[in-house]
């Protein structure tokens, strides 16, 4: 494994989860959007889904993988889809609010699936990802650097 495999590795999951973080923050913007363009219901909560590339898929015991791992480089991760949460998965909220332009026959206006806290929690979670694969790059970055000292 070479140093730049550590960084593709990483750089893979930096941009994994500036996905992830872009998704959210369109879901906390969405949290009250009733009417989605097509007149389709509510927006829906969406989930990013990862997989590991190519390349880091490999079975057996701990050492094989970790053989197989070191010679291969390993694949990082990549998004395998953006998932919008079907109603039996998280149901929508029905609040009574007659007068919203919204409501149906018995007054209810059903708002979308975005609950803030669990995105919130979702966002910090990311952020931390994001901030870890930072720091293996530029851990991986410094230890380039001694190594090109030690030569001199």
């Amino acid at each position: 494994m070479s140093f730049l495999d550590g960084i593709d590795i990483s750089a893979s999951g930096l941009t994994a989860q500036r996905l992830r973080l872009d998704t959210i923050a369109n879901n906390m913007a969405n949290a009250e959007t009733t009417r989605v363009a097509g007149g389709t219901g509510p927006y829906r909560r969406q989930v990013v889904l990862f997989e590991a590339r190519p390349g880091s898929a490999v079975k057996g015991s701990f050492a094989a993988i970790l053989k197989s791992s070191l010679e291969s480089g390993g694949g990082g991760v990549r998004v395998s889809a953006i998932h919008s949460l079907n109603d039996d998965e998280a149901p929508f909220k029905k609040v009574y609010e007659p007068g919203h332009p919204d409501a149906d026959e018995q007054g209810y206006v059903t708002y979308p699936n975005v609950n803030m806290v669990e995105e919130m929690v979702n966002m910090i979670s990311a952020t931390r990802a994001y901030e870890a694969n930072a720091k293996v790059i530029e851990a991986t970055r410094a230890m380039a650097a001694r190594a090109l000292n030690i030569g001199r």
